[in-house]
């Protein structure tokens, strides 16, 4: 299976993915590793990008990100079955997405839409406090960068979901209750679609 977790920062996207990533054997794509990845070993332009971004503790931009993503998809493990979490982040990164499944052959068999409300974003996110990078004394969770983030995130929101809605594929977990029970919702979907 192909799935994409959706959601605002702080909703447990990683938590749930390598969860479910546990009972189907799949690898797991995020977009902060690839991110984290490009700047620790890329010398180039996109490195750069992605080291500024992660020093002021804001998003890559999608031309950069579309790079990553186009690279990281021809890698073996993106062959089978994968969970995808932190990508796509709007419509444009989704139809990006669509078009490079297509070329392999395949598409998103559900995203798992993790529904909570940006106070409760925030709530976790400030609670959270990762630094910028390891042993920064500085916060990645900083009030203002939390607050920029999840704004950026608010403006492609539903368009993703309409977008997902529209193909049939988005299912909604209300991602604001325990870990467990988010886990057994979301067992209870992949199941209701498993062949």
């Amino acid at each position: 299976m192909h799935i994409v977790f959706f959601g605002p920062e702080g909703s447990g996207k990683g938590t749930q993915a390598k969860l479910l990533s546990e009972k189907l054997h799949s690898a797991i794509l995020t977009s902060g590793n690839l991110v984290r990845d490009a700047a620790a070993n890329d010398k180039g332009i996109i490195g750069e990008v992605c080291r500024q971004a992660l020093a002021e503790g804001k998003y890559v931009a999608d031309s950069e990100m579309f790079v990553l993503w186009k690279w990281r998809l021809k890698d073996e493990d993106a062959r089978n079955g994968w969970i995808m979490d932190g990508f796509p982040r709007n419509v444009e990164q989704a139809k990006f997405l669509e078009d490079k499944l297509s070329k392999h052959g395949f598409k998103i068999d559900k995203v798992i839409y993790l529904a909570l409300s940006e106070e409760e974003s925030y709530r976790r996110l400030i609670s959270r406090g990762r630094p910028l990078h390891p042993g920064s004394s500085e916060l990645h969770d900083s009030p203002e960068r939390i607050k920029q983030r999840l704004e950026i995130y608010k403006q492609g929101e539903q368009a993703v979901l309409d977008y997902y809605k529209n193909q049939g594929v988005l299912v909604e977990i209300n991602a604001d209750q325990s870990i467990e029970d988010v886990h057994k919702d979301i067992m209870k979907q992949c199941a209701s679609s498993n062949p």
